[in-house]
């Protein structure tokens, strides 16, 4: 079992349309606003944030950067939401569908596939830090699915590139260290490359003895041949055991095949998010997933700021969490 260390600090649609990602960026944020006590800060913060919205939509220039205002409102309102959410309870387990990199890059005129994954790759640093700072003890990141490999041979290779570069720069991270960080990764690793694989292993090594956050990478993972291949390890070890056919059947129930999960010591994620306005799974964590609170954001994973993964924690601790009773 994965045991959790306590550690020290370092360092989106709310109220009644909470789950309801249909909503615009604009619409959504200001949405979320309103769930706090209305204030002139507040108000302000919402024509500046649209304003934001539209600079979004252009390539950044000097022009259309966003303002010294805007970034020092935004500090004053995740300070606010800061204060508020270690009054609530906060996620055990937070997994999160990392979407959208496409469309960010294309937005900004980005083409080639290593460029365009790489700023998604850069986002884990800042994940890391907003969790270390909730002290939130598990994170799982989906980066790359098995029908990802359905795409282009230029865009998979784009998107592994990354994945190798980001999880072998995690074995020699003094942050990652500093802050007992676990690392490893799920999923059908034996289809990736090897490169990819000793990249995954060399992490997983180095990070063994850290026990504060586990962090998960879901790599080359599917729902399906997740649950699949949990199945096919439970009857092998009954067939390991001598067990009759119909014995090995009967000793199929939902917590045998819990136990034979890819990471079957990390609690069931309480809260899953996921980026750029897609409203499904998509097979991600499907067995987990049964009692987990979702929050669906239309903002682009490149983009994902502090205070939307603040919100989502916001909406996760205004559901009233009932687990069927």
């Amino acid at each position: 079992m994965y045991h959790y260390r306590p550690f020290s600090r370092w360092g989106a649609v709310d109220g009644v349309n909470e789950m309801n990602s249909a909503l615009s960026p604009v619409r959504e944020r200001a949405a979320t606003l309103a769930f706090d006590k209305p204030s002139d800060e507040q108000t302000a913060l919402i024509r500046l944030d649209s304003r934001q919205s539209a600079t979004e939509r252009r390539p950044p220039d000097k022009s259309t950067a966003p303002s010294l205002l805007l970034r020092f409102l935004y500090w004053i309102y995740e300070r606010r939401l800061l204060d508020q959410l270690k009054q609530g309870p906060i996620p055990h387990h937070i997994g999160i569908i990392l979407d959208g990199n496409r469309r960010h890059a294309h937005k900004r005129g980005v083409s080639d596939p290593c460029e365009i994954y790489q700023r998604g790759a850069e986002k884990l640093d800042e994940i890391l830090d907003w969790c270390v700072e909730l002290q939130i003890p598990a994170v799982t990141l989906w980066v790359f699915s098995t029908e990802n490999l359905k795409r282009s041979q230029a865009e998979v290779s784009g998107i592994l590139s990354a994945i190798e570069a980001k999880v072998a720069a995690l074995a020699h991270d003094p942050f990652v260290q500093q802050r007992h960080i676990r690392v490893r990764a799920i999923g059908r690793l034996d289809i990736l490359p090897e490169s990819v694989v000793a990249a995954i292993r060399a992490a997983e090594v180095a990070t063994t003895q850290n026990n504060s956050i586990a962090l998960t990478i879901a790599v080359a993972y599917g729902g399906r041949e997740e649950i699949t291949d949990a199945v096919r390890a439970l009857l092998k070890t009954e067939a390991q055991r001598g067990a009759a056919l119909s014995d090995a059947i009967e000793h199929i129930t939902p917590e045998a095949i819990a136990r034979h999960l890819y990471a079957a010591d990390l609690p069931d994620p309480d809260l899953i998010i996921r980026t750029s306005g897609e409203i499904r799974l998509s097979g991600f964590l499907l067995w987990q997933s049964v009692h987990s609170e979702f929050y669906f954001t239309d903002v682009l994973w490149p983009a994902f700021r502090k205070v939307d993964f603040l919100r989502a924690i916001r909406a996760y601790q205004a559901r009233n969490r009932r687990f069927g009773r």
